[in-house]
């Protein structure tokens, strides 16, 4: 890319064009599902919230992580969202027909943190429209590297080689890891989708953290083998809490030496080196 180099330590800001993404998925699933009818009810949770997430760390710490939507309509997302610590704008659609403006305002705002915010290095935008290819011109004339994210179906192609690098979203899902259900009293029909049951993600283990890290290291790099120094604060990047000391280890080495059955490690010119086996 054309400013990765450039862009190393810097932060990174994520923008959702959230609505536009699930309806792609719910499209994908049923062609013309995600149509007037359907639009102002209660959606079913589709996107994987952490999966992007996970992509926008891969780039640096996530400075700026923020979501537009008309929310009252994906309140089933709401454990994922708050676990990512997404923040939401609230749109309005000023019609029955119309559309929210979120790709409109999410421009807006990505111009103005650029300007405001010299530490902003990359710049993720979450969204498949043709609408944001003026955006993209004016983030890398910035100087920001622009990462784009969609559907394979939905992106316009324009956006997506506009960008310096685009991923699809497919590319970015994994199998659901397992999920326990938290037991919450059933709830009628006029119910809030609040109080709707919701799944509570297992805790992070060990081996899932630095296969995670690992993979989108090399991905990042277009190289299996990367640094080992680089891998402890992408894990940590990935999750917060996780502690060392909370699964017995006494150093990420004790760590990466436990799970040899699934990495390997060779000599590398200024640090050790590891991939996936």
């Amino acid at each position: 890319m054309n400013n990765q180099a450039a862009d190393e330590g810097r932060s990174v800001a994520l923008y959702w064009d959230f609505e536009n993404l699930h309806a792609s998925l719910c499209d994908e699933k049923e062609a013309g599902s995600y149509g007037r009818e359907n639009r102002f009810k209660l959606q079913e949770p589709l996107v994987d919230v952490q999966a992007v997430v996970e992509l926008a760390a891969s780039f640096g710490p996530v400075a700026i992580n923020r979501a537009y939507c008309n929310w009252q309509f994906f309140g089933r997302y709401r454990e994922a969202l708050l676990q990512n610590a997404v923040e939401l704008v609230q749109l309005f659609p000023p019609g029955g027909a119309a559309k929210n403006g979120a790709d409109i305002r999410l421009c807006l705002d990505a111009m103005e943190d650029a300007g405001r915010f010299p530490h902003i290095g990359t710049v993720v935008i979450v969204g498949g429209d043709s609408d944001f290819m003026p955006v993209s011109h004016k983030i890398k004339a910035a100087g920001r590297t622009l990462i784009g994210v969609g559907t394979r179906k939905s992106t316009n192609k324009h956006w997506a080689k506009s960008c310096d690098e685009f991923r699809y979203y497919e590319s970015l899902v994994e199998p659901a890891p397992v999920e326990v259900v938290a037991p919450t009293p059933s709830t009628g029909e006029g119910a809030s989708p609040l109080q709707a049951a919701e799944p509570v993600s297992a805790p992070h283990l060990p081996s899932d953290l630095l296969r995670r890290a690992i993979r989108l290291l090399a991905e990042k790099r277009g190289d299996a083998w990367v640094n080992k120094g680089e891998i402890w604060p992408m894990i940590k990047r990935l999750d917060a809490t996780f502690s060392l000391a909370d699964h017995n280890y006494t150093s990420f080495s004790a760590m990466v030496k436990s799970l040899d059955k699934l990495v390997e490690a060779r000599p590398g010119p200024n640090d050790q080196q590891i991939r996936l086996r």
